[in-house]
């Protein structure tokens, strides 16, 4: 059985996305999230982004959130790799660079453009696997999907008000001094290296 720290945490988290209520009874969203087979904060990213009009934005991220990373940094050829990742980038936000990193999976040839790239081919099969999978599901549970254009403004804050429902514990407050961000309870956080969303300085 999980120790009973475990269980604690794991009620404060459901808690948090509003899956359950004070008495820890499934509320209706619980119930909703429950039928998604995914981690609860990713669920609930899809139960938002059905509301905020970017379902099919968020399948594509949603599937990415659950696989390892398509992309790869051998250690003899880092440079080489960042700088062909750079290409793939976006630098308002990494969870845009998936969507871009997503349209590969159209372009013919996508062993030879996954080894040009410093991509890992099985990685970028399973990710199109598990989106294939979510979008099943979605449509067995009749949700409208839809699609917001992503060069607007409008567009781009749906899909990160949509990403914001599953990760409330994740956002935090500048520190100016430390470059870092402080989030709930006081944990401190920084931006990863590798995003290219890292300001220098």
């Amino acid at each position: 059985a999980p120790n009973s720290r475990a269980i604690t945490d794991g009620y404060a988290l459901l808690a948090e996305l509003g899956a359950v209520d004070e008495e820890n009874q499934l509320t209706d969203l619980g119930r909703e999230l429950a039928r998604l087979p995914l981690d609860p904060r990713v669920a609930r990213m899809l139960v938002a982004a059905r509301t905020e009009g970017c379902l099919e934005q968020m399948l594509v991220i949603a599937a990415a959130l659950s696989v390892q990373d398509p992309r790869e940094r051998p250690l003899a050829k880092q440079s080489a790799a960042d700088e062909r990742h750079a290409k793939l980038a976006d630098e308002r936000s990494d969870f845009l660079a998936l969507l871009k990193l997503w349209k590969l999976q159209g372009e013919p040839g996508l062993r030879r453009i996954c080894r040009d790239n410093f991509l890992s081919y099985p990685r970028m099969r399973e990710w199109r696997d598990v989106h294939q999978q979510l979008r099943t599901v979605v449509e067995e549970m009749q949700w409208k999907t839809s699609s917001a254009k992503m060069d607007k403004p409008d567009g781009f804050r749906a899909v990160h008000r949509a990403l914001l429902a599953g990760l409330l514990g994740n956002i935090g407050m500048k520190d100016e001094t430390d470059n870092n961000y402080t989030g709930a309870r006081g944990i401190k956080f920084w931006v990863h290296p590798g995003s290219h969303t890292k300001k220098p300085g």
